[in-house]
């Protein structure tokens, strides 16, 4: 009886590999949307947080805001774009609702994109506003 030749041997161990990182990557990314679900102290998850500045803050969006949050969204990459601007729309939204605002202002997306943004994109943040001439110099100090 023949043994297995080599390669298919390394090519199994190969695939072997592959399959456990895209697992493990995977595995991540739903174990972190996993967390958002959780509640928090409040009772609410992140989640239903976002949902509720988002309904609150519906009648406040009026088309110019709403094509200022396109804009600020485009750099996202297309499959996480949703994603993205429901989380910055719920904090433009909440940024709204708090101040008493009777509308979102472009000031209220600029501020809530920041806010919305992790610090580790915050370089790309600044290129893209400054590639777009959009003025953030009122919200410099949310920046690191």
């Amino acid at each position: 009886m023949k043994s297995t030749p080599d390669w298919f041997m390394y090519f199994i161990g190969f695939w072997t590999i592959v399959l456990v990182l895209f697992m493990c990557i995977g595995g991540f990314f739903m174990f972190r949307k996993f967390l958002k679900v959780l509640p928090q102290r409040d009772g609410k998850s992140k989640l239903d947080w976002q949902n509720y500045w988002v309904d609150r803050s519906r009648e406040l969006w009026t088309e110019e805001s709403k094509d200022m949050l396109h804009k600020l969204v485009s750099p996202v990459p297309g499959p996480f774009r949703d994603i993205a601007s429901h989380s910055i729309a719920a904090k433009i939204g909440q940024l709204a609702v708090e101040s008493g605002s009777s509308e979102v202002t472009k000031d209220h997306c600029i501020e809530g994109y920041i806010r919305a943004t992790p610090p580790r994109d915050h370089r790309s943040l600044k290129d893209f506003l400054e590639k777009n001439k959009i003025d953030y110099s009122a919200y410099n100090h949310l920046l690191k």
